[in-house]
């Protein structure tokens, strides 16, 4: 039983939220190259861009995930991000705690 439940606790915890929303990428930008402009701020640990099956083409965001929020601080204090002519669009993600979700009877 413990077993179990610290392999479900470990799940939880790699599922964690992306730090930062990405928009306006531009079409011939590929994850590879996110991930190597992006890693100039941190230790990227993640980047996911999603494709859209029926074009293949990916669908002009992503999202990307730190090692550590002051890194996701360094990327939020440069004013603008422009990659091949293009200005990225960057929110941060805002973690949300199981708590806070709205209902969905609401």
């Amino acid at each position: 039983m413990a077993a179990a439940s610290a392999v479900r606790a470990a799940g939880r915890r790699s599922r964690r939220l992306f730090d930062l929303f990405v928009a306006e990428v531009p079409w011939t930008v590929s994850s590879k190259e996110l991930k190597e402009y992006f890693s100039q701020f941190g230790s990227v640990q993640r980047c996911q861009l999603p494709f859209d099956r029926d074009t293949g083409f990916h669908r002009r965001y992503c999202w990307i995930k730190f090692s550590t929020p002051e890194e996701v601080q360094n990327v939020l204090q440069k004013e603008s991000h422009i990659l091949e002519g293009s200005k990225l669009s960057l929110r941060q993600q805002i973690r949300r705690r199981r708590t806070q979700r709205k209902n969905p009877s609401e």
